[in-house]
């Protein structure tokens, strides 16, 4: 018999009474053959092992050599190492919260080759049975998918579990937009209240509250009639500056807390970044603001932190967002108005501009929308819209033209 060429399997019987099989499945690291092991008791076992490796060589999905990570190990590196230097910090505090708080707890014992799809359906209606939303199961979900996704494509994993796993469905929740005479009520309800030029901003262009909050008056030319969307406000992410003195159990309630994160970022995507134009009322609104902030300024004399913030605190700080939040509660019980979120305005102004015909590309454009499906999601079919086509299919099908 020849010899077998480099590289090819072997498979034998070995002194300690086990069959055992060899398969070179590519290079390590340091230039040498990956050279991986089997072993069984009868040679059809060795055999069908053997053969499994060497599909899984020819499929490009053989496991790196190395340790076996768990799923708890892979998910701490995978949130810290690999995702926590690249994403914005929202969206990493969204990651630790998924990874800490439901999936470490949930699946993190299983190693990482082991998880299987049904153990994460599991996990996500355990999740829902004990409380969670279905919402929040859903950011479980695709948190482990993304995590997952880098160990395919690392060659920690062959397959990716978690894009398999079914999670669970999202109940239709209808947004109801605020029709024009509502939007009317809010802004007079506004008027009497301090930055009440921040929720025209909001009905009227639909910022949302990060970009809002996070304009700065270089950002607005008044004279042209135009405003800047540059960067958003973060939420703050507080530590204890005591020491632990205080016995505070949030760092939030510690008297000398510390911001560990910046007040403000850039926005997350090119098409974030954007200049609008304001309609005339508006600029008059945010030239009556500056006024009654200058105003403000002379009232908090040495106190004014002059940060240059568009929106900003009797003393010139960043607003905070839970402040702005209960801000617009207040305004929809002063307007008499239904309750609603504050994302709604987002979805106000958006489906104004569908009801005055704004063309799609220059919506994405005034909306900060990278694709146009987004218009799907925000922009609603309200009565006026249907009326307004209903009017139009009139015209042409029995109007004059037809004649």
């Amino acid at each position: 018999m020849g010899r077998k060429p480099n590289g090819a399997s072997s498979i034998y019987k070995g002194g300690d009474g086990y069959w055992h099989g060899r398969v070179t499945v590519g290079v390590k690291d340091n230039g040498k053959p990956d050279r991986r092991h089997v072993q069984a008791k009868t040679e059809a076992e060795v055999i069908r092992k053997v053969r499994a490796l060497e599909r899984e060589r020819d499929h490009g999905t053989v496991r790196k050599p190395g340790q076996r990570w768990t799923v708890e190990k892979w998910l701490t590196h995978w949130v810290e190492n690999i995702a926590g230097p690249v994403v914005r910090t929202n969206t990493l505090d969204g990651y630790r919260v998924a990874v800490r708080r439901h999936l470490i707890p949930g699946v993190g014992a299983h190693r990482l080759d082991r998880l299987e799809p049904e153990h994460l359906e599991k996990l996500y209606a355990r999740m829902m049975a004990n409380g969670s939303a279905a919402g929040t199961a859903h950011q479980a979900h695709r948190t482990i998918r993304t995590a997952l996704g880098e160990a395919v494509r690392r060659g920690h994993l062959a397959r990716n579990p978690a894009a398999l796993a079914k999670p669970p469905r999202l109940p239709d929740s209808e947004v109801q937009p605020y029709s024009v005479p509502e939007v009317q009520a809010i802004l007079r309800a506004a008027a009497s209240r301090r930055n009440s030029a921040r929720w025209a901003v909001a009905l009227a262009l639909g910022l949302r509250q990060g970009e809002a909050l996070g304009l700065k008056w270089p950002d607005v030319d008044l004279d042209n009639g135009t405003l800047t969307v540059r960067r958003a406000l973060l939420r703050p992410k507080w530590r204890h500056g005591c020491d632990g003195k205080c016995e505070q159990k949030l760092p939030g309630q510690c008297p000398d807390r510390a911001n560990e994160r910046p007040v403000a970022a850039d926005t997350k995507s090119r098409a974030g970044r954007r200049s609008i134009g304001l309609p005339d009322a508006l600029v008059e609104l945010l030239r009556q603001h500056r006024k009654e902030q200058d105003a403000e300024r002379e009232t908090a004399a040495q106190l004014w932190r002059d940060e240059g913030w568009v929106f900003a605190s009797p003393t010139g700080e960043a607003i905070h967002q839970a402040t702005d939040y209960d801000e617009w509660k207040r305004l929809l019980k002063l307007a008499g108005v239904r309750d609603g979120r504050l994302h709604d305005a987002r979805h106000t102004a958006a489906t104004v501009l569908l009801v005055l015909g704004v063309s799609g590309r220059a919506v994405m454009g005034i909306m900060g929308w990278s694709n146009s499906a987004m218009a799907v999601r925000y922009q609603h079919m309200t009565d006026q819209v249907r009326r307004d086509i209903a009017q139009q299919l009139g015209g042409l099908l029995w109007g004059e033209g037809s004649k």
